[in-house]
């Protein structure tokens, strides 16, 4: 699904409302989580799942090629857990 879709079926759920409205409203929401994120805050969704970021340790890795280990930084990784409601679902 595509950013396209999403807006094109806000504007199906609310027949009044144009797509410039139904784009503003989708950029504004995916802002806030976005920034909620890097804020280090949990995002829960109820009925789809929770997002917070995840710390990776700088750990050693080995290069694919000459078999060279060398180390991987430390970065920040976002973790999503699926609710309960969406597991189901995708399982039938």
């Amino acid at each position: 699904m595509k950013r396209s879709d999403i807006v094109r079926s806000i504007q199906v759920r609310f027949k009044n409302m144009r797509s410039n409205d139904a784009a503003a409203i989708l950029d504004t929401i995916s802002d806030h989580m976005i920034e909620a994120v890097a804020n280090g805050d949990r995002i829960e969704v109820r009925g789809f799942g929770t997002f917070q970021p995840r710390a990776r340790a700088t750990k050693v890795g080995y290069n694919p090629c000459t078999g060279q280990p060398m180390t991987l930084p430390a970065s920040t990784t976002i973790l999503f857990k699926p609710s309960r409601e969406l597991t189901k679902k995708m399982n039938g």
